[in-house]
């Protein structure tokens, strides 16, 4: 067999690989905007007169990914791609199970345990990624990342409207039949995962390269990954610290919880759309550059957002917001995944994503606290010196001591 028929037959199962995850980051994925819409809407209607604490339902759910990280990167490690990602879904199945019974008991803190369990789940959906990469050749790395966060395209259309269609089915208890749904997302998601090849085992050269792995504070150390990492965060925890209050805004100034619900749809389309085109991009751009545009369109979110309570402003606020996460995150991630071998994998993916989705999480409280003290306007001026900072670390990159450690 030639060299190009072993380039090509590796490009392919890399392709087989991202279709399949993407469908399931389309379906598994559903669970996200469904406890992101209405985590804060069902605290609220959960808690008694005092709502500062109607976010923390979120909070749960982030720092349920967050928590999830390290255990989902061991997990996958352990049981392959195809066993790992299901047993994800298994996790996720619990959480919408959780939530429902928690509804039915007008439990608060116990809604905020569900959503954190559908947040473990989720930390599993946020390995497709990297899973996605580890599978293709060098060129193709890029590609798959964005192309399994395209996925999410299906996620921003099938999320809300189940929302729409299924929070008074089973009334009186409302928003029940959305986080129960959950329970048949999983099963399909599962059911897609099988199809998976499964993971070999460990070559011997490959147990080789990992006694030869660096250590991962080597790794975290790079000034590279410093950035990525911080770009990435930045990127991600101010899309949940406005994401998380839009609902709650648009409520409170008099819109419907349904102009809400199809707010958060255009922002989640907003966020996975360009997938399509992002990875390209970034192999033609630079991941630095696509971050920095990423970084961008975040201060036009909080412009607009300060321009006005007008549906409109609030849409296109929340649709600046995604596009700027997509460019930003998708962005950062390439550079992360650029900057470990093989054998170090597993380790540097969990480590990243511990810290992103625990800040993440802090993001999504601080929130709740930060509407209910000073509102909407306040939310949206403390976007600029998230950013600043942000562009403070890329700009380091091109120190002439920084750049040779590169």
């Amino acid at each position: 067999m030639t060299a190009t028929a072993v380039v090509a037959g590796a490009g392919g199962e890399a392709r087989r690989t991202a279709v399949l995850l993407a469908a399931a980051q389309a379906i598994v994925g559903s669970a996200a905007p469904i406890a992101i819409s209405l985590g804060a809407l069902a605290g609220q209607y959960l808690l008694g007169p005092d709502k500062s604490l109607a976010t923390a339902p979120v909070t749960g759910f982030n720092l349920g990914v967050a928590l999830g990280a390290l255990p989902a990167a061991a997990i996958i490690r352990r049981l392959g791609h195809r066993g790992g990602f299901m047993t994800g879904t298994v996790i996720t199945a619990l959480g919408g199970l959780i939530a429902t019974l928690a509804l039915y008991q007008a439990s608060f803190w116990l809604f905020a345990v569900g959503l954190g369990v559908i947040g473990v789940g989720g930390a599993f959906v946020q390995q497709f990624r990297f899973a996605a990469a580890d599978n293709a050749p060098p060129e193709f790395k890029a590609r798959a990342i964005s192309f399994v966060l395209a996925g999410g395209i299906v996620t921003a259309i099938l999320g809300p409207q189940i929302v729409i269609y299924t929070r008074e089915l089973l009334a009186p208890v409302m928003f029940a039949g959305s986080f129960a749904s959950v329970l048949a997302l999983a099963a399909v998601g599962a059911i897609i995962l099988s199809f998976l090849h499964t993971s070999r085992r460990t070559s011997s050269a490959a147990v080789v390269a990992g006694r030869d792995a660096r250590p991962l504070a080597e790794i975290a150390t790079q000034p590279r990954f410093v950035a990525a990492l911080f770009c990435a965060v930045g990127s991600y925890a101010l899309m949940s610290f406005v994401m998380t209050g839009a609902p709650l805004a648009m409520v409170g100034c008099g819109l419907s919880t349904d102009d809400a619900t199809l707010g958060i749809s255009w922002h989640v389309m907003a966020m996975f759309g360009p997938s399509f085109f992002t990875g390209s991009l970034i192999h033609r751009f630079g991941a630095e550059r696509i971050v920095a545009i990423g970084l961008v369109l975040l201060i036009g979110c909080a412009v607009v957002a300060l321009s006005g309570v007008a549906l409109w402003q609030f849409w296109t606020a929340l649709i600046l917001l995604g596009l700027g996460w997509n460019f930003g995150f998708i962005g950062a991630t390439a550079m992360v995944a650029a900057g470990y071998h093989p054998s170090e994998k597993g380790k540097v993916q969990g480590f990243h994503d511990f810290v992103l989705f625990g800040s993440v999480a802090f993001a999504s409280l601080m929130s709740g606290a930060v509407y209910n003290a000073w509102g909407w306007t306040m939310l949206n001026w403390i976007v600029f010196p998230v950013v600043v900072l942000c562009f403070l670390a890329l700009g380091a990159l091109k120190l002439p001591g920084l750049r040779a450690a590169n």
